[in-house]
């Protein structure tokens, strides 16, 4: 169970119009470090790590069965056109010492069921996941705001099915085009030949499209994913910002260090399932931490700025002391005596 406070409902008080202006108004009255702080402790008491890695396990299975299903996909369209830019996005996202063994799965003329199988159960695979790693976030959303029962099974995998595609596949359409937007520009100029001015736009596009994609699915789900009335996606939008900003400085620094270290080209596939299971975890932790600064601004907003319960002791607590157990009375604390039909031992 979730040690956080519970978040009021905002829309149940009567402010339905809650705009971006309210947002940072809240924000400047409250102060940003002690917002901060108080974002991190609703996060750490409502299990925020525990949540983050197990959205991070269920994004390395929907992840890794795409791959595979665009393996498939590019061997099957062959080495022209679409399929070879399809085949470089694929190799971009391969580790170094492992980009051979890809190349020759997809210049091998493969069975073509073998192909199909591949392609259908890696899209399987990999929407079940998907599925299942939305289902995730509303239940972290719901103890991050204080929530302790999440939806009904049938409702809320519904719902995890209807978020995963308008707001799961472009997030991770954000995150192709930082991982490989800049392989799939070359390709295109290899293959197409659209120019050098197009090929400098595209360069220079990509990014704000992948921020653009990534803020808004990530205010999706900050609105859709909890069992709760959300304020405007205006106001949630302050958070999936700050959750963007994370986890782009997060995946930037994961990056350089790939592309610098030669650890991943000397322990390729290997290294390569090893930084994809830490960015899958830094990510689950950028999302709920800006979740967690969303949920502690609108609590500050009505009135209930306390992040953890009254009961649970912090030590950033103002005038709190850790609870003690109270003395047990001296008559309590005597043994009682066995009933008068009960025999004792040895009488």
């Amino acid at each position: 169970m979730s040690s956080t406070r519970r978040v009021p409902e905002t829309q149940c008080m009567g402010d339905d119009d809650l705009s971006a202006d309210d947002a940072w108004l809240a924000l400047r009255h409250y102060g940003g470090w002690r917002l901060v702080r108080d974002a991190f402790l609703r996060f750490r008491y409502g299990d925020g790590f525990s949540h983050s890695r197990a959205l991070g396990l269920q994004l390395c299975l929907a992840i890794v069965p795409f791959l595979i299903a665009l393996t498939g996909l590019s061997s099957e369209l062959g080495l022209r056109g679409a399929g070879r830019v399809l085949a470089d996005v694929v190799l971009a996202l391969t580790p170094g010492s492992s980009q051979d063994l890809v190349g020759d799965l997809l210049t091998s003329s493969g069975s073509e069921r073998a192909d199909d199988l591949a392609q259908v159960l890696g899209l399987i695979t990999g929407m079940v996941a998907l599925v299942t790693a939305m289902a995730q976030i509303e239940r972290g959303a719901n103890r991050i705001y204080g929530v302790e029962r999440d939806r009904p099974a049938l409702a809320k995998y519904a719902n995890a099915t209807l978020l995963s595609v308008v707001a799961g596949i472009p997030a991770l359409a954000g995150f192709l085009l930082i991982a490989a937007g800049g392989a799939l520009g070359d390709s295109i100029e290899r293959w197409y030949h659209w120019g050098d001015v197009a090929h400098a736009i595209w360069n220079w596009v990509r990014w704000p499209l992948s921020m653009s994609l990534t803020v808004v699915s990530v205010g999706l789900l900050f609105r859709h994913a909890p069992r709760r009335r959300q304020p405007g996606l205006t106001w949630l939008l302050v958070g999936a910002g700050l959750s963007t900003v994370i986890w782009w400085l997060v995946s930037g620094l994961l990056a350089f260090y790939v592309r610098g270290s030669d650890t991943f080209d000397a322990y390729g596939a290997l290294a390569g399932i090893m930084a994809l299971l830490l960015w899958a975890n830094l990510s689950g932790i950028a999302f709920f931490l800006g979740l967690a600064f969303a949920a502690q601004l609108e609590g500050a907003r009505v009135g209930a700025p306390d992040p953890v319960e009254d009961d649970v002791w912090h030590p950033l607590r103002r005038d709190a002391e850790p609870a003690r157990e109270p003395e047990p009375d001296a008559a309590q604390s005597r043994p009682a005596p066995p009933p008068a039909d009960v025999p004792t031992i040895g009488g």
